[in-house]
C-alpha cells in the first residue's frame, strides 16, 4: 500500500466511525482498527486525533467544490456556488456533525477560520474577480465580496434545517441563488 493509499484509508475510516459515533466519540485507536493499521502508523499522518478530523472535514468540503472556473454570466456563478453549498448541506458528515457536535460547528463560525474555509474563500475570490475581468460581477475586492460570500453560504449551510419549515430545499437553493445574484449584480444591471 502506498502512502497515499493510507492516508485514503485512515481518512475514509475515520468517515465511517464519525458518521457512526459523531467527533467526540471517535478515537485514534477506533479509527486505526477500521483502517487496518496501528496507531503508530496513523501518528506517521497525523500528530493527534484532532488533526486527523481537521484534515477528514477539510477533505469531505473540498471535495465538493466544482472544478471548472468558468462562468459567463452572473447566474452560473450563482448556480455553482449555490450548488455547491447545496453539496456541502447534503454531506453527511456536515448533518452528522450538526446533530453531534455542533460546538464543532460553533467553533468555526464564531473562533477560527479552518483550511477548507480559507480554501472555499480563495476559490470564491478567484471566480468573483474573472467574474469582474467579465463585467457581469460588480466593483470591489474581491477577497471581501468573497469573504461576505462565505458568510453568506456559511450561515445558509449550517442553518438550513433551523428554518426548513420557510425555506424547504427547493425554495432555498431559489432565495441563496437570489441572494448571491442580488449581492454580485454591477450597480444599474438589469436582471
Amino acid at each position: 500500500m502506498t502512502d497515499g493509499d493510507t492516508e485514503t484509508a485512515i481518512l475514509d475510516a475515520a468517515l465511517t466511525e464519525v458518521l457512526a459515533h459523531g467527533i467526540r466519540r471517535t478515537t485514534a485507536s477506533d479509527i486505526a482498527r477500521r483502517a487496518g493499521v496501528s496507531r503508530q502508523t496513523l501518528y506517521r499522518y497525523w500528530p493527534d486525533a484532532q488533526a486527523l478530523l481537521a484534515a477528514l472535514v477539510t477533505r469531505e468540503l473540498i471535495a465538493v467544490l466544482p472544478r471548472e472556473r468558468t462562468a459567463l454570466t452572473l447566474e452560473e456563478f450563482a448556480d455553482g456556488l449555490v450548488e455547491t453549498a447545496d453539496r456541502m448541506r447534503a454531506l453527511p458528515l456536515v448533518d452528522r456533525l450538526r446533530t453531534t457536535d455542533p460546538e464543532l460547528f460553533a467553533r468555526y463560525i464564531l473562533e477560527r477560520l479552518g483550511t477548507s474555509q480559507r480554501g472555499i474563500h480563495r476559490e470564491i475570490a478567484t471566480r468573483i474577480a474573472a467574474g469582474q475581468s467579465a463585467g457581469f460581477v460588480r466593483a470591489g475586492e474581491p477577497d471581501q465580496l468573497a469573504a461576505m460570500l462565505l458568510l453568506v453560504a456559511q450561515s445558509a449551510v449550517q442553518s438550513a434545517p433551523l428554518v426548513e419549515e420557510w425555506l424547504p430545499p427547493e425554495a432555498w437553493q431559489r432565495e441563496l441563488r437570489a441572494a448571491v445574484a442580488g449581492y454580485l449584480r454591477p450597480k444599474g444591471a438589469r436582471r
